[in-house]
């Protein structure tokens, strides 16, 4: 009989427990529970009752079936001190849950910090504060501002990472702690004025030669627009990297170190200022800003360090008939203005009247702010040629997206291995880091994690398309092609690497179909046995494996083309025709 009260006793300690332990986490909470027991005075903190003569199993039987009650509409036959008023759970509920929200100073202090991150609003303070519940408005997803690519492009030293991470600095996308680091770091080695171009060329090799190998990535934000900087190398080793930047850009920035010496050697013949502005106006490029950098050195400042306006102009003079002759409207496509990369003037904010009076236009980020975004393909079937690919729990590829739209979760094929991928998302750079997008525009710089192929069974130059309007790959097509740097006599048959969009491809030169006239454009030579430097000339070119191509008239961004060998560009070209010997097979079957 005693074992049996201890153990009643125990259990009813148990319970009273788990009950204050519920009240407590259910008042911490603000919450009210509508299965909770009623409140009883005494039934769970009074004392065992005496022994009686009850059987230890009926004592036990009763206790579970009080226990057992969900809610009861009177109360148990507990004994009772005192007559208990049942009142609405509702308003009970409404006046409890108000108490202890105006009272919790927890809560309270809960709120104002939410409140201090701008995690609540006055309006939803209040609203939790005095227990209503209204419906939530609908929250509309960002929308992104009007995106602009950029490429900086350049000979090599003339400035082109400095004004990059210069800008990413100005913009805050660089804290002041990581640019004293760098300047730290930049000092050690001495050269502290490096720690700008730091920000952009990230590799240990980079940095300890000071010249930028493959295309730096960054992406900001003004008031009117986003931007994505391609920081493209200036070393003619590394062509091929600016190619696949200029193939991406928007607008480009031709950076030109106005030094004395500097400029000469980049501009002279094999200077990569020359070479890089043919490369720009090929890949697709329509607007150029030509930064005339270095306006702060001593060799070109005068006394006071008042910026050179003779020196300014003299290499203005030189650049502009170049430039036009390179196919860019000097008038209304090309743009110059003076700049310092190190100090950052004329960069974000115009140039001190004191230090430049003759200049009075604006700085580089107020016209590009300015400056009316490249036409948009919205109509056109979709293509997305592949510029990069990575491994990130899965299959990532990067480009800029030329024509049509992408969304989320939709199948696509990627050519011209025609393997049907899905997508499985979506990002594009943003000053807050990699914002996750439900569809991609014509002309947004975006990755996209896709499903159903492997990184290894991708190259750079393959093409996204839609299942209903693919592009053909192709292996033959005839081109016009303007020879312009090769020191001997070409034939057919010469081999050399076709760059176009972000492909590249070996091709050959399979058959000389005439030579242009260069006012006329029409054919003054058909079928020639060669071709030199300064020619105009119809080429059937055949390509060593299959590429996604399209017609110059048809898709401009997927019709032009470069063309290199031995480490020089000597021609540009665009695409005329395509050629499909397989479908003149079929019809000689049929």
């Amino acid at each position: 009989m005693l074992a049996a009260e201890l153990q009643q006793q125990q259990q009813q300690q148990e319970m009273c427990k788990e009950y204050q332990m519920k009240q407590k986490l259910e008042k911490q909470a603000g919450s009210f529970n509508p299965n909770a027991y009623e409140f009883v005075p005494g039934q769970f903190s009074a004392p065992a009752p005496a022994a009686t003569d009850k059987p230890a199993e009926e004592a036990s039987e009763s206790w579970e079936e009080e226990a057992n009650v969900e809610v009861k509409t009177s109360a148990p036959k507990a004994p009772e001190p005192t007559k208990v008023e049942k009142a609405d759970p509702v308003e009970d509920a409404t006046q409890s849950t108000s108490e202890i929200k105006i009272n919790d100073e927890e809560l309270k202090a809960e709120l104002a910090k939410m409140k201090a991150e701008g995690l609540l609003e006055e309006d939803e303070e209040e609203e939790i504060i005095e227990g209503k519940t209204q419906e939530r408005p609908h929250v509309q997803g960002k929308t992104l501002k009007r995106h602009l690519n950029i490429v900086f492009v350049g000979h090599v030293d003339a400035g082109k990472s400095t004004i990059s991470g210069h800008i990413m600095y100005l913009s805050g996308q660089v804290d002041e702690r990581t640019m004293e680091k760098y300047e730290r770091e930049a000092k050690a080695k001495h050269r502290e004025s490096w720690k700008f171009a730091w920000c952009m060329d990230t590799t240990d090799e980079e940095r300890a030669k000071g010249k930028t190998q493959e295309c730096g990535r960054g992406a900001f934000e003004t008031e009117a627009k986003n931007y994505t900087i391609l920081d493209a190398p200036g070393h003619k080793n590394f062509v091929p990297h600016m190619i696949g930047g200029a193939a991406q850009a928007d607008v480009a920035v031709l950076v030109i170190s106005v030094r004395k010496g500097e400029f000469e050697a980049g501009f002279d013949r094999g200077g990569q200022s020359r070479e890089h502005a043919v490369l720009a106006k090929t890949a697709g490029v329509k607007t150029l800003i030509v930064a005339i950098n270095k306006m702060d050195d001593p060799s070109v400042c005068l006394e006071g360090g008042i910026w050179d306006e003779a020196r300014y102009k003299e290499v203005c003079d030189i650049l502009e008939p170049f430039l036009k002759q390179t196919g860019f409207n000097t008038k209304t496509d090309v743009f110059f203005m003076p700049v310092s990369g190190f100090t950052g003037a004329n960069l974000k904010d115009r140039v001190d009247t004191k230090i430049c009076p003759w200049y009075n236009g604006p700085s580089l980020l107020e016209f590009l702010d300015q400056l009316q975004p490249a036409q948009r393909f919205f109509d056109l079937p979709l293509r997305f040629p592949i510029a990069d690919k990575y491994k990130e729990m899965g299959t990532c590829v990067m480009g800029k997206l030329e024509a049509g739209t992408i969304r989320k979760g939709e199948n696509l094929v990627v050519l011209p291995n025609k393997t049907t991928v899905s997508v499985e998302e979506i990002f594009v750079d943003h000053k807050d880091g990699s914002i996750e997008l439900s569809e991609a525009l014509p002309g947004d710089n975006i990755k996209m994690k896709l499903k159903g192929v492997e990184e290894e069974s991708l190259r750079l130059g393959f093409v996204i398309c839609r299942p209903e309007n693919m592009c053909r790959p192709c292996r033959w097509f005839d081109a016009t092609v303007q020879i312009l740097d090769y020191p001997t006599i070409i034939c057919a048959g010469y081999s050399c690497v076709l760059h176009i969009h972000s492909a590249i491809e070996e091709c050959t030169f399979y058959k000389l179909l005439g030579i242009l006239d260069k006012k006329t454009r029409q054919i003054k030579q058909k079928e020639p046995k060669f071709c030199k430097q300064g020619d105009s000339v119809l080429v059937r070119v055949k390509m060593h494996r299959s590429v996604c191509v399209e017609r110059y008239k048809d898709f401009s961004q997927m019709g032009r083309f470069m063309l290199r060998d031995q480490g020089n560009t000597i021609g540009v070209g665009i695409i005329n025709d395509l050629k499909f010997p397989e479908d003149k097979k079929k019809e000689a079957q049929s």
